[in-house]
C-alpha cells in the first residue's frame, strides 16, 4: 500500500515544481518591470539635463556674441536708436551687479555667480521637470555670461566690469544675460506659485 501511495503521489511533484516556477517567473516578471520604469525614469532625467544645458548654452553664446559685437562696434561710438528715444543701444562697462547696482562689490557678486552655477549643476541631477529645465537653464546661462566678464574683462579677474548695451528710457542698461537671468528668475517663482517642483511632483500648501 506505501508503494503505491508513493507510485500514485509522485506526479503531484512536477505540479508543485511548476507552482514554483510560475511563482518565480512572476517574480521575474515583477522584477524587470521595475527595471524598466527605473530607465525610463532615469531617461527623462537625462532628457531635461540635456534640455537645461543646451537652454544654457544658446543663451551663453547669445549673450556672449553680442558683447563681442557691442565691444567692437558700439563701444565709444554714438548710441543707436531702435524705437526713437524709447529704446537705444549704447554700450556701458558696469562693475556692479544687474542693471547697474553694487557697484562697489563687484567681487562679491562675483562669487555669489559662481555659487548658483555651482548649486544649479548640483541641483540637475534630481531634474525632472521640463519647465524647470528651461528656467535653470536661462539662469545658468544668464550666470555664465556675466560670470566671464567678471573674470576676463578688465581691471582684473573676479573685477571685471560687465558690458551692458541695452537702454530703455527710463531704465537701468542691460544685457542678455541679464535679460535670461530675470526672465529664468520669473519661471521659477510662476512654477512655485503652481506648486510644481524640479524633480516633476506637485504638491499644493
Amino acid at each position: 500500500m506505501a508503494e503505491a501511495e508513493r507510485i500514485i503521489g509522485t506526479p503531484d511533484i512536477p505540479e508543485a515544481a511548476g507552482d514554483e516556477s510560475e511563482q518565480s517567473g512572476s517574480d521575474s516578471e515583477e522584477t524587470a518591470s521595475g527595471g524598466q520604469d527605473g530607465q525610463r525614469t532615469e531617461g527623462r532625467g537625462k532628457r531635461k539635463i540635456a534640455v537645461l544645458f543646451a537652454v544654457a548654452v544658446v543663451a551663453y553664446a547669445l549673450d556672449l556674441v553680442s558683447k563681442m559685437i557691442v565691444v567692437a562696434k558700439l563701444e565709444h561710438h554714438e548710441p543707436i536708436e531702435l524705437v526713437g528715444e524709447w529704446l537705444r543701444l549704447s554700450a556701458i562697462r558696469n562693475a556692479g551687479a544687474a542693471f547697474g547696482f553694487g557697484e562697489a562689490f563687484t567681487v562679491i557678486f562675483t562669487c555669489i555667480a559662481a555659487a548658483v552655477i555651482v548649486v544649479i549643476a548640483r541641483l540637475a541631477r534630481k531634474l525632472y521637470s521640463l519647465p524647470w529645465a528651461i528656467a535653470l537653464g536661462l539662469l545658468l546661462g544668464g550666470a555664465l555670461g556675466n560670470l566671464t566678464d567678471r573674470l576676463f574683462r578688465s581691471p582684473g579677474v573676479f573685477e571685471g566690469a560687465v558690458v551692458d548695451f541695452i537702454a530703455p528710457k527710463g531704465f537701468a542698461v542691460f544685457n542678455l544675460a541679464d535679460s535670461a537671468i530675470v526672465c529664468g528668475g520669473i519661471l521659477i517663482v510662476l512654477l512655485s506659485f503652481r506648486g510644481l517642483d524640479p524633480d516633476g511632483t506637485v504638491h499644493k500648501d
